[in-house]
């Protein structure tokens, strides 16, 4: 999965707004603490507003505010939100997509990539990225990865 500008900066913006625990926070004040440029940042915020994740209101005592509270918004709504779905083949959903011959069994590993995408995105809140405390399962694949790593570079690595 390719994590676009876009939606990178939305979920930014949107774990911004819930450190920000209530009241509104400006696109200003945004945009400065997540080096996000401001009219990017506007358009974002315009359509997270539209996907009812954000409320806004103009004025001095303006700002943005999420729509619902922090944990029950995950970081695929705000994915979906910004880009659409979180992963197809060629803008086909994967279950839609058919292959001849040898290359048959792709469908059923697009469908596999997908549903790994949802489990790990569908279960991370802004509430626990912003708390800097994410779910068990999502921590434990991190690990995963740091140990494989840590093993790689003590083969690769030889002493002197």
């Amino acid at each position: 999965m390719r994590v676009s500008a876009k939606a990178d900066y939305a979920i930014r913006a949107m774990v911004e707004l819930a450190a920000a625990e209530g009241g509104p926070l400006k696109a200003e004040r945004i945009s400065q603490a997540q080096e996000i440029p401001l009219k990017f940042l506007e358009n974002i915020m315009g359509d997270l507003r539209q996907a009812a994740l954000v409320r806004s209101q103009r004025g001095t005592e303006g700002g943005y505010w999420l729509a619902k509270p922090a944990d029950q918004i995950t970081l695929a709504q705000v994915i979906r939100a910004v880009e659409g779905p979180l992963a197809n083949v060629r803008g086909r959903r994967s279950e839609e997509v058919e292959y001849a011959g040898s290359a048959a069994p792709l469908r059923e590993v697009w469908v596999a990539v997908r549903a790994s995408l949802r489990a790990v995105l569908e279960s991370v809140t802004l509430a626990d990225v912003a708390r800097g405390e994410l779910p068990a399962p999502v921590a434990g694949l991190t690990a995963v990865q740091q140990r494989a790593l840590c093993d790689l570079l003590r083969r690769v690595v030889t002493p002197l």
